[in-house]
């Protein structure tokens, strides 16, 4: 992966997790799971506006939208998925508020990067590459319409 196209926040997740052993890494991904935010209000009374992360096997969903060129992420996982939720907070942490070109440019290979491969099933890991990639097309959608 070329750490050069990574965003800050996303290459200092990567490293604290890169930072600590391999059953550590579970209790700090359990730790982001806490600190998804909450949607707004409009796609809470809309949930038809938010697409569901196929590729997961938990009920995730997500919404892109494009300001001014900066990328606003909203994401949603049930409480009963920390691991599903853990990946989608990462992401909209990582991702809220950057530019259409930086999103862009994140590496598809970024959830494999975080060395989550040891703690959970590479099924999870595909799941978070699944919300990466959807998120990428949702932000060219935005852009060409």
């Amino acid at each position: 992966m070329d750490a050069t196209l990574l965003p800050a926040a996303l290459a200092d997740t990567r490293d604290d997790f890169l930072a600590l052993a391999v059953r550590d890494r579970l209790q700090l991904l359990l730790d982001f799971s806490n600190e998804l935010p909450e949607l707004p209000q409009h796609f809470r009374d809309h949930p038809d506006l938010l697409e569901r992360v196929e590729e997961c096997q938990s009920p995730v969903y997500l919404f892109v939208e494009v300001v001014d060129g900066v990328v606003r992420l909203h994401a949603t996982a049930p409480a009963e998925s920390p691991t599903t939720r853990g990946f989608a907070s990462i992401l909209v942490q990582g991702l809220d508020g950057l530019t259409v070109d930086e999103v862009l440019a994140v590496p598809a290979d970024y959830p494999q990067s975080l060395g989550l491969g040891e703690a959970v099933s590479p099924l999870r890991v595909r799941g978070m590459t699944g919300m990466l990639g959807r998120v990428k097309r949702q932000v060219r959608e935005r852009v060409a319409a």
